[in-house]
């Protein structure tokens, strides 16, 4: 494993943080680290894209390695095989691919694909064996990415991934009717939605992937274990909030916590930012306690016995992950064409979004 302190490109170069954006605290004491797979992750991504025909081939090959999300995830499960990590990595391309889609479905008003899609994806969850050929490149895509998942621990955590992203679904369709009716949930009910449009607990359940340890109950659901797990969730979800705020506004989005802010508590823009960015690095600091709690935790469960060992390795190997995920996250967003709205040709359209693939004529 690799600290990097610039970017993952093949001629890196010192990365220019907006002093908006900029937080000190991640840039000092949040050390970058990279999967030294990170590489043939970049590779085999970029090929199963093509393979599942989730982006056309000039797509990929003018925009894949530049949205980084292989390096968001080799920069966040650090401890995870090379076969777990390409799974993974795979999944969250596909996921970054469907955000799209259902992005193009609200803005061309496609109600009916979008329904579609949405029963399609939990009938693939359910069953993905079943749907690998589907004819819809998002839905073969998705089933052959949760197959995969689900071969590497047992039927228990597969059942609960599979619960926790039903309820992702859902929540996409909730920010489905909230965007096109023009709808601004208020704060409480945004920071609610956010977490599961977020799929906060889908990425904490891939750490257990990554340490190749199906966690019991009695550890997940501790608080010191499942606080450390939600706020490193939350950072990444503000901050994502903080970046894009603007270019929302611009847009007539409803969905951004500064949006929420602005409409219900009357704040300004520049008070809404300032509001966002104290919650992060609100997250930043209490975190930084949780973790210290969280590996006290895993230090008492460490009780001598082979699997309290194991357990309590298991534990400190996903606390690490949440604590590699501020710095990946944070990285992420300024490095990622994703987020550079500013050079694309129309800023209402990404230039590396599939149109003919999500039904645009």
């Amino acid at each position: 494993m690799q600290a990097f302190p610039h970017g993952t490109t093949a001629t890196p170069t010192a990365v220019v943080v907006p002093p908006s954006l900029a937080l000190p605290v991640i840039e000092s004491a949040f050390s970058r680290q990279l999967h030294p797979y990170w590489p043939q992750l970049q590779e085999k991504t970029r090929l199963w894209l093509l393979e599942k025909r989730l982006m056309p081939a000039d797509k990929v090959q003018e925009y894949a390695d530049g949205l980084c999300y292989t390096d968001l995830m080799a920069g966040y499960y650090t401890g995870a095989t090379d076969e777990v990590l390409q799974a993974v990595a795979d999944y969250s391309a596909w996921f970054f691919v469907w955000d799209d889609r259902h992005d193009r479905d609200i803005v061309h008003g496609r109600a009916g694909d979008w329904r579609r899609l949405r029963y399609r994806l939990h009938a693939a969850l359910d069953a993905p064996r079943h749907h690998l050929h589907h004819p819809d490149p998002l839905v073969a895509g998705f089933a052959d990415s949760v197959l995969r998942l689900y071969g590497f621990l047992p039927r228990t955590w597969n059942q609960r991934f599979g619960r926790h992203f039903h309820t992702v679904i859902e929540a996409y369709d909730r920010e489905f009717r909230n965007r096109t009716e023009g709808y601004i949930p208020g704060v409480e009910e945004y920071l609610a939605l956010r977490r599961h449009t977020f799929a906060h607990w889908i990425w904490t359940d891939l750490l257990e992937l990554s340490a190749g340890c199906e966690l019991p109950d009695v550890v997940r659901k501790h608080p010191a274990y499942r606080r450390a797990a939600l706020l490193s969730q939350e950072f990444a979800a503000w901050y994502n909030d903080l970046c894009s705020l603007p270019k929302e506004i611009a847009g007539d989005e409803v969905h951004n916590l500064g949006i929420s802010l602005i409409t219900y508590e009357g704040l300004t823009l520049e008070e809404a930012v300032s509001e966002v960015r104290h919650r992060v690095e609100e997250c930043i600091s209490e975190f930084l306690k949780a973790e210290r709690e969280a590996l006290q935790f895993a230090d008492e469960i460490t009780d001598g016995t082979v699997h309290g060992k194991e357990l309590g390795a298991a534990v400190r190997d996903c606390v690490g992950s949440m604590r590699n995920w501020f710095s990946s996250v944070y990285w992420f967003h300024h490095e990622s064409g994703r987020y550079m709205v500013d050079s694309w040709d129309d800023r209402s359209t990404p230039p590396y979004v599939n149109n003919e693939a999500a039904g645009e004529k």
